[in-house]
C-alpha cells in the first residue's frame, strides 16, 4: 500500500515537498514514480527512481525544478518541488512496480501496479 501526503496550497515561486510511505516487504524491490492528473485529463507521468534510488528521470515540464529522492530504510519516496508554477496545479500520484534490480525506469501509468490515493498540489498566481 501506498500513502502519499504533503500536498497543498502554494503561490507560484513556491516549494513543496511530497512523501509516499510504501508498506509490506515488497517495497525496496519496486521502482517508484510521481505522476500528476487535471479534472478530465489524462494522469501523466513526472518523476520516477529506481530500486537503488542511482537512476531518476524526469518529465520535460519539470526538469531542474523538482527532485525526486527515496529513503529504503524508511520504505518512503520523495518529490521536492521547486519553483513551481500555476500550471503544476494537479492531483499527485505516487506508484510503485515491482522490478528486477536492472529493470529501466518507466514512465507508462500502465507500467505501474500499486497507486496511493494521490494528493491535491494547487500552486496560485
Amino acid at each position: 500500500q501506498l500513502q502519499a501526503s504533503g500536498g497543498g496550497l502554494v503561490q507560484a515561486g513556491g516549494s513543496l515537498r511530497l512523501s509516499c510511505a510504501a508498506s509490506g516487504r515488497t517495497a525496496s524491490r519496486c521502482s517508484m514514480a510521481w505522476f500528476r492528473q487535471d479534472p478530465g485529463k489524462e494522469r501523466v507521468f513526472v518523476a520516477g527512481i529506481s530500486r537503488s534510488g542511482r537512476s531518476t528521470q524526469y518529465a520535460t515540464s519539470v526538469k531542474g525544478r523538482f527532485t525526486i529522492s527515496r529513503d529504503n530504510s524508511k520504505n518512503t519516496v520523495y518529490l521536492q518541488m521547486n519553483s513551481l508554477k500555476p500550471e503544476d496545479t494537479a492531483a499527485y500520484y505516487c506508484a510503485a512496480k515491482e522490478v528486477i534490480l536492472t529493470a529501466p525506469l518507466r514512465t507508462e501509468v500502465m507500467d505501474y501496479d500499486y497507486w496511493g490515493q494521490g494528493t491535491q498540489v494547487t500552486v496560485s498566481s
